[in-house]
């Protein structure tokens, strides 16, 4: 080893081309022990009359090496042009990271939102929240090239689950191994569940990318129409809007609509809808309700004799119906008047004959009026769309989009798993979008929009939006398209009626693990990003969800394989045009399939096709599970208090398994699995007061290359799901 000298001025240089300096720095890191240096950083060299052949490149660090005479310790300051005068004991965060990945490139930056340090490549802009991976440790792995991992050394570390500790001689391993923990996002979810659908790779979407003010246009027409709606009603049938009436007829509207509009329907064929026609029928002329005394019975008996007898004179019936009608009523009243101590049951029954005599002529009356009422408001949907494309195409011309007329051209016929939704429009420039983070609350704001949601929920949207969005890994445009959804949402969730909410409920998250655990169950085919358990899912609104996990509309959607969990809104034409899609997808498939459909059994209101469910070849088993055994979460979730999680419903609920042939030998149900499906209802009910009970579902069977521990390389959250990925193992 070469002796030290007592005291050496060292300027770093940007050219590494001198071999003096290179011989002197060797000397310096066999006396001190400093690492080897690093590609692309400046090399040094002795101001004693050792200089580099490029003198005109400045030092942008210096190095002061100290030794006194009688001492062999040298004192080392590495000094930024920021603050030359640091002392040696200084701590930079900035490089403190092993070695290797710091001659990659990988900085240590600290991140002002989320109040944490995160790690950034200078040099491909990559970030992530775990220390990157060290290569060249049983072979050079590169999660750029390789995201999947499969070229990775395989871990041989003992899995952890969730509740045990590191062992302390974990503890004391190498700080660089590259192993670290992973953070997982506990909650009423379970988001490191990987999906086992698999899909034909398909083509882009073409639909524009969501933009705030189209967002808040939408909302305007939108509210607008269900005010016109309510008018119309109560102008032209002196009734109100039956409760949730709207969202129903937009549910039916959009499956069968052709329209480019994702909420409001511009293409139908027919353009009256049956659904809403029977709806505000049935509220004529007067909406019953279910007394529970004998004197609210005898009330409600009145006012409809009343209503009935006010109607026919006003309208244009003939004169059979109204004396049918009007003898009808003259009978009821005098039925009041005679009998004095009627029973509850009485009034009932008496309500029930006078309606089966008069409701058909009061239905014939009031037809032309009831299906104007529908027409017109299908007319009105179709003239806000045209404005709300208007207004999309001048966003498209004002950053130079070019408009996408054509179809695209389908890929290759390839299985892979399924991915989220794709647009095929280039992504627009967005508005600034402000983030006021509260005690309770996050509030997002644009212009005078304000949106809410706890801070858990949208530590959700960032873990979903980091694994499905392939187009922001920096997060530029995280609260624009973050905005979009909310306010999205807010047209079912947010109007003042309330209205929506039954169209956003969702099953409880140990029902939901016992799905995964007993069936396989990876996928829900109607979920939203708000209320989803699993990150791949489907959706009503594709073109804001994608970029958050969703594939799609499920009626729009093909796998095939995979398991699935099926909570639909309670639409007759929705669960008609579903129930003929999964017909359809369980006879066009050799893969396992299978589907688990969640229906409330209203015996008051069934559903049509119900007699279709029962006699299907698919159906392989089913369970009822009783009104007074489980509970529901809330859709207002994200904004609602703590005590309003869950809600009891007053109807039982039904359990369809419907699987081809290799689904029913994967993932069959038998009697434990539907006793431990049934408990598992019991078991969210007993729990209701949402404690966090930690990820419920097992860890994912290990492969090759993969591990089942909580704690697991940074790769893993490295993995792109927003692209099709092969399938390796299927023909």
């Amino acid at each position: 080893m070469s002796t030290e000298p007592s005291a050496a001025r060292i300027d770093l240089l940007k050219d590494d081309k001198n071999d003096a300096v290179n011989k002197i720095n060797n000397n310096f890191q066999s006396t001190a022990g400093l690492p080897g240096k690093e590609p692309g950083t400046p090399t040094a060299t002795p101001q004693n009359g050792c200089n580099n052949n490029n003198n005109n490149n400045t030092s942008s660090l210096t190095i002061n090496i100290n030794a006194a005479n009688n001492n062999n310790n040298a004192n080392i300051n590495m000094l930024s042009p920021e603050a030359s005068s640091t002392s040696s004991s200084t701590h930079d965060p900035t490089h403190d990271l092993p070695p290797a990945l710091f001659q990659q490139g990988w900085r240590v930056v600290w991140s002002k939102r989320e109040q944490r340090p995160y790690y950034f490549n200078k040099t491909t802009n990559e970030s992530l929240w775990e220390m990157p991976p060290l290569t060249g440790e049983g072979g050079d792995y590169d999660p750029l090239t390789d995201p999947l991992g499969i070229s990775a050394p395989e871990q041989n570390h003992k899995p952890l689950r969730i509740g045990e500790k590191r062992s302390s001689s974990s503890s004391s391993d190498d700080p660089y191994s590259g192993t670290h923990k992973k953070f997982i996002l506990s909650g009423p979810w379970d988001l490191e569940v990987t999906s086992n659908v698999i899909i034909w790779e398909r083509a882009p979407v073409i639909v524009p990318h969501p933009h705030p003010d189209i967002e808040i246009l939408r909302l305007n027409y939108l509210m607008k129409l269900r005010s016109q709606y309510q008018e119309m009603c109560h102008t032209r049938e002196n009734i109100d809007a039956p409760r949730e009436s709207f969202n129903r007829w937009l549910i039916e509207r959009k499956t069968i609509d052709k329209g480019a509009d994702p909420v409001l329907p511009s293409n139908c064929v027919p353009e009256i809808s049956r659904s809403l026609y029977n709806e505000i029928i049935t509220d004529i002329p007067i909406r019953l309700t279910r007394p529970k005394f004998g004197a609210e019975a005898r009330k409600q008996l009145s006012r409809y004799a009343e209503a009935a007898k006010k109607m026919i004179e006003s309208r244009n019936a003939s004169p059979e119906s109204r004396r049918i009608v009007k003898w009808s009523v003259e009978e009821a009243f005098q039925w009041i008047r005679k009998t004095l101590n009627a029973t509850f049951e009485d009034y009932e029954e008496r309500l029930k004959h006078l309606r089966t005599q008069c409701q058909p002529h009061l239905t014939e009356a009031a037809k032309s009026s009831v299906e104007g009422i529908c027409s017109k408001l299908y007319h009105l949907s179709c003239s806000y769309v045209k404005k709300i494309n208007e207004a999309e195409k001048e966003i498209l011309k004002k950053d130079e989009i070019p408009e996408i007329t054509a179809p695209l051209r389908p890929p290759k016929p390839k299985k892979v798993y399924c991915y989220s939704l794709q647009l095929a429009y280039r992504c627009p420039k967005y508005p600034p979008i402000q983030y006021h983070p509260e005690k309770d609350f996050v509030l997002v704001k644009y212009k005078t929009e304000t949106l809410r949601l706890k801070p858990l929920f949208l530590q959700k949207m960032e873990h979903l939006y980091r694994y499905n969005c392939y187009d922001d890994k920096k997060f530029d445009i995280f609260l624009p398209r973050l905005f979009c959804l909310l306010k999205r949402y807010q047209v079912f969730l947010g109007n003042p009626q309330g209205e929506g909410v039954f169209t956003q409920v969702s099953l409880p998250k140990t029902v939901f693990a016992c799905l995964n655990r007993l069936f396989g169950v990876t996928f829900e085919c109607f979920a939203s990003p708000l209320n989803c358990y699993f990150r791949q899912y489907c959706s009503a609104y594709g073109d804001v969800d994608g970029f958050f996990g969703s594939r799609g509309s499920m009626l729009n959607f093909f796998p095939i394989g995979g398991s699935f969990q099926a909570f639909p809104p309670y639409s007759d034409q929705l669960m008609e045009a579903i129930f003929d899609h999964f017909e359809r997808l369980l006879a066009n498939t050799s893969d396992p399939l299978s589907f688990i459909i969640f229906i409330p059994e209203y015996k008051e209101n069934p559903i049509s096709c119900l007699y279709k469910i029962e006699l299907s070849v698919f159906k392989r088993a089913q369970i009822t599970i009783s009104a007074n055994d489980y509970e529901l979460r809330n859709g207002y979730q994200h904004i609602c208090e703590p005590n309003q999680l869950h809600f009891k419903p007053n109807v039982p609920m039904m359990v369809i398994f419907l699987q081809n042939e290799p689904g029913f030998t994967r993932w069959g149900p038998n009697s434990q699995k539907l006793e431990e499906l049934t408990n598992s209802f019991k078991m969210a009910k007993e729990s209701s007061k949402d404690k966090d009970i930690g990820l419920l579902s097992p860890p994912p069977t290990p492969g090759p290359g993969v591990s089942t521990s909580t704690e697991s390389s940074s790769k893993d959250s490295t993995v792109k799901e927003a692209g099709p990925q092969p399938i390796t193992d299927v023909t």
